[in-house]
């Protein structure tokens, strides 16, 4: 095996729950309304130091996609999966994203990043994601 060059994220970070590798940063979620077997699921924009395994269809709750379970890079657990092709027309907004399981990863303390956000004039008048 190579080298490892892992990203270093600044800001919120998701990270592997069992060894703190970076995975993502806050700004990147898409939706916090996913779900899996474990519960709770983060659908993110872009998602770093992870590997792809085995590309397969399954039927989800949404139809049949066609997605690669992902794993960490520092220790190799399953972190989520990623969408690699979506079967609905409706569910295409997915193709070449990742969802991160909630049990597997490690969360920032969002109340402290969304209290430096209104203080610094950041915020949203959107709903949560």
């Amino acid at each position: 095996m190579g080298r490892l060059f892992v990203v270093n994220l600044e800001g919120q970070i998701y990270s592997c729950k069992y060894c703190g590798t970076h995975l993502a940063l806050y700004d990147d979620i898409i939706s916090k309304s996913f779900h899996c077997k474990h519960g709770k699921a983060y659908l993110f924009n872009k998602v770093v130091n992870v590997s792809s395994g085995k590309i397969e269809d399954r039927l989800m709750m949404t139809g049949m996609h066609t997605v690669a379970d992902i794993f960490c890079v520092g220790c190799g657990s399953i972190v989520g999966w990623k969408y690699e092709t979506a079967h609905e027309k409706n569910q295409k907004y997915k193709e070449g994203k990742s969802v991160l399981e909630r049990f597997k990863v490690s969360v920032p303390d969002e109340s402290s990043y969304l209290a430096s956000q209104e203080a610094d004039g950041g915020g949203s008048d959107e709903d949560d994601v």
